[in-house]
């Protein structure tokens, strides 16, 4: 059983095809199917079923393949990991973040970046909520993750900032004029409710906090992204909250909430932050718009990061959508 025969098995899956998984890993056919049947010889059974059209994990598969992937993952990010350490003068560094912090935050960031290393290449996967975020980290996707502080951690955590959480009404709406108003006002209104909001403790936060409030949110409309839904609710679906470097970038009415809310933002990794991932998470907080904190100001000044949990994020009305 070796690595190589591990990487056929795992593309072969994923282009669900031996012939498209051969072009890609620049072997003939025969030489690609040699290898897995030798894996499969070497396991004792089949991990495949070959179909007219594509392939099928087998039930012996199924159980493999979670383990093959998480070995090439490791195997390439240890390559990455060692060329990183040598600095930022060429290489990859493979970044994963979460859909909203893609499309408010890391743009600006990315082009500042090719600006001062044009040599290193970025990679992006996006994921859909924290949960699944630290899921694929943990399985070695990215050299570097830029979400909200996961539980539990092991490896090493840098705040970034925390993200202002705003409402979004229409330009029509009575509220469109206000600065800031109270979670109770909103009461009579529709929503629209996105599929990445947190869930903590098997509990929408925002649902939650409303019944803290005093009322049940009136659903109006669901969307599975919050970029989507800041355009629902400029268009006079509903209202939304969602973070604010999200609604920057959309023509909406904005209102800031009474007390403010707001999330914190992190950059987390497996290993010690060297190289260029080191020198990304800088200029992370050099440059990302995010408002600052004293976790984030004490460790732009080398000191320890202040740790938070996320019963005092919920019990403070501080984490939503």
């Amino acid at each position: 059983m070796s690595l190589r025969q591990m990487e056929y098995l795992v593309t072969v899956v994923e282009e669900d095809s031996f012939t498209a998984a051969a072009e890609l890993l620049g072997v003939s056919q025969p030489t690609l199917s040699h290898q897995v049947k030798a894996l499969e010889t070497e396991i004792g059974g089949p991990l495949l079923e070959r179909l007219s059209r594509g392939v099928r994990l087998t039930a012996m598969g199924r159980a493999y393949l979670p383990h093959a992937e998480r070995a090439v993952r490791s195997a390439r990010q240890a390559r990455r990991a060692a060329r990183a350490a040598a600095g930022t003068e060429g290489g990859e560094l493979h970044i994963a973040t979460l859909h909203a912090l893609a499309v408010g935050v890391l743009p600006e960031v990315f082009a500042h970046w090719r600006r001062e290393h044009p040599g290193v290449r970025l990679v992006v996967r996006e994921y859909a909520n924290g949960e699944e975020l630290g899921e694929h980290m943990e399985r070695g996707v990215a050299d570097l993750a830029v979400g909200h502080r996961p539980a539990g951690w092991p490896g090493p955590v840098v705040t970034l900032g925390r993200e202002e959480i705003v409402v979004v009404v229409p330009d029509g709406d009575p509220l469109a004029g206000r600065e800031s108003i109270r979670l109770a006002e909103l009461a009579d209104h529709d929503w629209v409710r996105c599929a990445l909001e947190p869930v903590i403790d098997g509990r929408r936060v925002l649902d939650a906090a409303c019944e803290r409030a005093g009322f049940t949110p009136r659903d109006g409309v669901h969307t599975e992204h919050s970029s989507t839904a800041v355009r629902m609710a400029s268009a006079g679906s509903g209202i939304v909250v969602t973070p604010a470097h999200v609604a920057a970038g959309h023509r909406c009415a904005v209102v800031t909430l009474d007390p403010p809310w707001s999330r914190e933002v992190v950059a987390f990794s497996r290993v010690a932050l060297t190289g260029a991932a080191a020198a990304f998470v800088e200029l992370l907080g050099r440059t990302a718009r995010l408002g600052r904190t004293e976790a984030s100001e004490g460790e732009a000044r080398g000191q320890a990061p202040v740790e938070t949990s996320a019963e005092d994020e919920v019990g403070s009305v501080r984490t939503v959508a």
